[in-house]
């Protein structure tokens, strides 16, 4: 791992391979490991950049101690400074659930930097006052609880995380929430509750995407991956089969085989 020092934190990321940049977001509670199938594959034909974003992993919840709000804004930032500390200009930007919203956010604020979009297991509607109440109500539990809350947290939704038909991903999965630091957790829900809509910038995308969401994910179902794909000009549109909400950790090697035909085809536009 290796860090780079902004001024609202240090964050911490596995930068491995060379060739076009390919940047994976991780999705909340988890940590850059929930990547590690995807670090390993193609690391082998990309410079793969997987961080652990602010308040997840190693990486220190930082300047949003003070406020106790993370918004998908300030992860945005921290990673086009990491880019731009890096050298790097342009990447394709891959995020699964809160990472594909923070991918959008992004996206809608720098898409010069964006090579190509992924999106996985998320949508991009802004939060219901119902939606907000509860993130919310969630961040006062883990702030409350603690550790034995995160824990408790990973027991109720492990089977929503990963299909229960999915035993072998469990494990992994289950160990990075419990490990989530819960003021990190709890930062990141308040942020998201506030989140804004992005379908109408959806419609503005101008490189070619990727929606990909697994069969049984009941967070964001395959209507909410059917409903980017409509939305967005140039897409191409994934459906992973016996897979929940991690598809790439449940299905690695059916989640490869669509980022890699993605991925060519990027390189047959250049």
């Amino acid at each position: 791992m290796r860090f780079t020092d902004n001024l609202a934190t240090r964050l911490y990321f596995e930068d491995r391979g060379s060739g076009p940049a390919l940047l994976l977001v991780h999705g909340h509670p988890f940590d850059h490991t929930m990547w590690q199938p995807q670090i390993d594959r193609f690391s082998l034909t990309h410079r793969v950049i997987a961080p652990d974003l602010r308040g997840y992993g190693i990486t220190p919840l930082g300047a949003t101690g003070l406020t106790g709000v993370t918004d998908l804004g300030d992860f945005a930032e921290d990673l086009v400074a990491l880019l731009d500390d890096l050298g790097i200009g342009q990447a394709v930007v891959a995020g699964l659930s809160m990472g594909g919203q923070i991918v959008m956010e992004l996206h809608r604020r720098h898409p010069e930097r964006v090579r190509g979009l992924v999106l996985a297991d998320t949508f991009p509607a802004a939060e219901t006052e119902e939606g907000k109440a509860a993130r919310n109500a969630m961040a006062d539990r883990l702030l409350a609880g603690g550790a034995d809350a995160m824990r408790e947290y990973a027991d109720e939704v492990l089977d929503r995380m990963v299909a229960p038909y999915n035993t072998h991903a469990a494990p992994h999965v289950h160990r990075m929430m419990c490990a989530t630091d819960p003021a990190g957790a709890a930062a990141a829900l308040r942020g998201r509750a506030e989140r804004p809509d992005y379908r109408e910038s959806l419609t503005t995308v101008a490189v070619p995407a990727l929606v990909v969401v697994g069969r049984d994910d009941t967070y964001t179902p395959v209507e909410d991956a059917e409903e980017m794909h409509a939305l967005l000009p140039h897409s191409t549109l994934a459906v992973i089969e016996r897979a929940a909400h991690l598809p790439n950790l449940e299905r690695p090697e059916e989640f490869d085989s669509v980022l890699d035909s993605y991925l060519r085809s990027l390189v047959r536009l250049s």
